[in-house]
């Protein structure tokens, strides 16, 4: 279960708080509907997001992206242990504690992260007797 709280003061902040699943998807990308003009950073505070799957990843970066194709600045905040080891494991980086929130921002670490988020879900679809989309 995921929650969101959705502010605006010429920016947008994000407050994420639980767990980033697969089910978050359309509840986290409605938290760039009604972005104006006025806008020009989106602020993704995590501190409250104790756990995230892979699923829970693609939708982060999706809402990265779609922050982006409207012209928004993206920063995200206050990664807790569990979502960096998950993209630690996930971009195939060695190591306890490895600090991926401060790579996050880098578009080329983004697109390794995408895709290996993609096959590692497809492949738990897969393993879990549903065949991947697409």
């Amino acid at each position: 279960m995921i929650t969101t709280n959705v502010q605006r003061y010429g920016r947008v902040l994000v407050a994420v708080t639980g767990t980033l699943d697969e089910d978050a998807g359309t509840l986290l990308q409605r938290a760039l509907d009604g972005v104006t003009a006025d806008e020009r950073d989106l602020t993704v505070d995590v501190h409250g997001m104790v756990s995230m799957d892979s699923g829970g990843l693609l939708h982060l970066l999706a809402l990265h992206r779609r922050a982006a194709n409207l012209g928004l600045r993206v920063l995200v905040v206050g990664w807790q242990a569990q979502p960096q080891q998950l993209m630690a494991d996930i971009a195939g980086i060695r190591g306890r504690g490895a600090a991926t929130g401060e790579r996050y921002p880098v578009a080329g670490f983004r697109r390794l992260v995408e895709e290996r988020a993609q096959r590692t879900r497809d492949l738990s679809e897969f393993t879990d007797g549903w065949l991947p989309c697409g």
